[in-house]
């Protein structure tokens, strides 16, 4: 049952475009899983190794980075060369970068 929870969710993070972000618990709702914020956490942080999928652009409520350390250190450096803007505290406004697909992917 998790696999194919866990490939819900990597279809949703796969659509997220390049320059937008989403949060976990967006990505939950857009799976079909609402209130499963934290799955979310748990499917990205056990991607399949050689699978190309944009992690980096979903972060936790308030557009915080949650990953600390050399992740968190990543999650910038890709999202600026995105062009995405980060605070010094490590946010990203929402309200400029969230992304809002049209249709729901599932």
């Amino acid at each position: 049952m998790a696999h194919a929870t866990y490939e819900r969710i990597y279809a949703v993070v796969k659509k997220i475009p390049r320059g937008r972000v989403a949060t976990y618990g967006q990505i939950a709702i857009l799976a079909g899983l609402p209130g499963h914020a934290r799955q979310v956490g748990y499917a990205l942080n056990k991607t399949p190794e050689g699978r190309k999928l944009p992690w980096h652009r979903v972060l936790g409520a308030g557009g915080a980075i949650s990953l600390g350390g050399a992740g968190g250190m990543e999650q910038r450096l890709r999202l600026a060369a995105e062009g995405v803007a980060l605070s010094a505290a490590g946010r990203v406004p929402l309200a400029r970068y969230q992304w809002q697909p049209r249709v729901p992917p599932f």
